[in-house]
């Protein structure tokens, strides 16, 4: 029970731990015309304005987080960090954002521009598609009006502040 209210006590470390990720990724551009951490802010504004729900704003403000540590693997480590936190469908159309932004660029790079589509019978495939096309492909505008991150500090505390145990597959 002592680990257990430790644990508790200290959860907000979580929600700093990201937003110190996010802050991050300011200096990561990898040739885009944006900062990742302009595109994260840039989707997930995209997202708010769109009235999606909180969890869905803030797990396109840390889609990418995942690009701090390793760019071919961000979806699944982004997916990881927020799926004790967010809804599985919500943990999904973050886990197989690439696959649907694929249809932007994989033939580029001999991949299969429709990989979206071996994902069609999945519940959020919609909200994927609407995260990959709406949000996230568009999030790349040096112009665009974009929220700054002290605009989300406090939901992205606010969903990193109620974890659930999620078991091993």
């Amino acid at each position: 029970m002592t680990i257990s209210r430790e644990t508790a006590k200290n959860q907000p470390r979580v929600a700093e731990t990201v937003l110190g990720l996010l802050r991050s990724l300011a200096s990561i551009d990898d040739g885009f015309a944006t900062d990742q951490l302009t595109h994260a802010l840039q989707t997930a504004t995209r997202a708010e304005r769109a009235g999606a729900a909180d969890e869905v704003v803030v797990a396109a403000l840390c889609h990418d987080i995942g690009k701090a540590i390793s760019v071919p693997n961000h979806p699944a480590i982004a997916a990881a960090i927020l799926e004790p936190y967010v809804s599985p469908e919500v943990h999904f159309m973050i886990a197989a954002h690439q696959d649907f932004q694929g249809m932007h660029y994989y033939e580029h790079f001999g991949m299969d521009p429709n990989a979206r589509e071996r994902h069609v019978e999945n519940p959020a495939f919609d909200l994927a598609r609407q995260f990959a096309d709406e949000w996230d492909q568009k999030a790349f505008d040096p112009d665009y009006d974009t929220l700054p991150l002290e605009h989300f500090e406090e939901r992205v505390r606010q969903v990193f502040a109620k974890p659930r145990f999620v078991a091993a597959r």
